[in-house]
């Protein structure tokens, strides 16, 4: 067993997948010669070489264009958004061809394409360095949406995404890649669309994403000293999401709370409430509970921003109501 954190789980499963597959390359602004903005990628292209970890321009459009047409011709290429926010930039390539590859053409193309970027606030960076995107991605069929919040998860999907024949959208969370878990010696792969029952609970079922695990991991321990005991789901899958394990849940504990960074407004919470309401509506005992930032741009201002935050208060509190007699 040894320690690694989230970044390095990450830079690791590049490394295995690139010594695993020759097809597999690296593309971004300064991933090569900096090792990413984050480090993530440090030393990449001593051991591949600066054919398969290259500096691209600064133009998220064309490094994510010319992925796409790669990926077509038979590579399977990982490019680096550095911030999820710059992710507009190549919107057409990711939404308009990637995800429409397989079935524009009948199955006879495919686009086997990662896009890795880094999302979340807690870093005073702002509108243009802090916003969390997923549901974006989420709404557009043919690309799958990947949310890993453990350094194990993100070794675990980050090498099932690189296999995966369609274009997948791997959101890694700043906040996270400081964050440091013991990991076995040989991590396995994990399979895209299914999620992980973190805590087992019998009052209520919180699901969750990305960082906002640890935030409700931190609630989890305050409830429990109330005698209230959450079951708590990582989804580590936005989409596809796992309905089944949710729906399970829900009938157990017959309540219902949705936790996740970005705008709660059409958010994640929002399809999975709807989801549960449609299909297990009779099990709950009360209303679904939605918990996500509010309809507003984050903030530059420290403790504006940190007002938007979802803490582990918030869900401690939710939940005590929703539970009370």
């Amino acid at each position: 067993m040894s320690k690694l954190f989230y970044g390095q789980a990450i830079g690791k499963a590049l490394a295995d997948e690139m010594k695993r597959d020759e097809r597999v390359v690296l593309w971004g602004e300064d991933v090569a010669s900096a090792g990413g903005i984050f480090g993530v990628s440090r030393g990449l292209v001593q051991a591949f070489g600066p054919g398969r970890v290259k500096d691209t321009p600064i133009s998220e459009l064309g490094l994510t264009g010319v992925a796409v047409g790669a990926a077509m011709a038979g590579l399977r290429p990982v490019v680096e958004i550095m911030f999820m926010d710059f992710v507009g930039f190549a919107m057409d390539p990711i939404f308009n061809q990637a995800a429409k590859i397989s079935h524009m053409f009948a199955g006879q193309f495919s686009a086997p394409l990662v896009i890795r970027t880094a999302a979340g606030g807690g870093f005073n960076a702002g509108p243009h360095h802090s916003q969390c995107l997923e549901t974006w991605f989420a709404h557009i069929p043919g690309l799958k949406v990947v949310a890993p919040s453990m350094p194990s998860d993100a070794y675990g999907l980050l090498t099932t995404s690189i296999r995966d024949d369609n274009p997948v959208l791997f959101m890694e969370h700043k906040g996270l890649y400081a964050f440091k878990e013991e990991m076995p010696e040989e991590t396995l792969s994990l399979p895209l669309g299914k999620a992980n029952v973190v805590r087992q609970g019998r009052d209520l079922t919180v699901v969750t994403y990305s960082r906002t695990v640890h935030t409700a991991l931190k609630a989890d321990a305050a409830l429990k000293e109330m005698g209230i005991h959450m079951e708590l789901i990582d989804l580590r899958t936005i989409s596809p999401w796992d309905k089944e394990t949710v729906l399970a849940s829900v009938r157990k504990t017959h309540r219902l709370m949705v936790v996740h960074e970005a705008v709660k407004d059409f958010g994640v919470g929002a399809e999975i409430s709807a989801t549960v309401a449609e299909r297990a509506m009779p099990s709950l005992n009360g209303p679904i509970v939605r918990l996500g930032a509010p309809f507003a741009p984050p903030a530059v201002s420290k403790p504006l921003e940190k007002r938007t935050l979802i803490h582990e208060g918030q869900i401690v509190e939710a939940a005590r109501q929703m539970v009370a007699p």
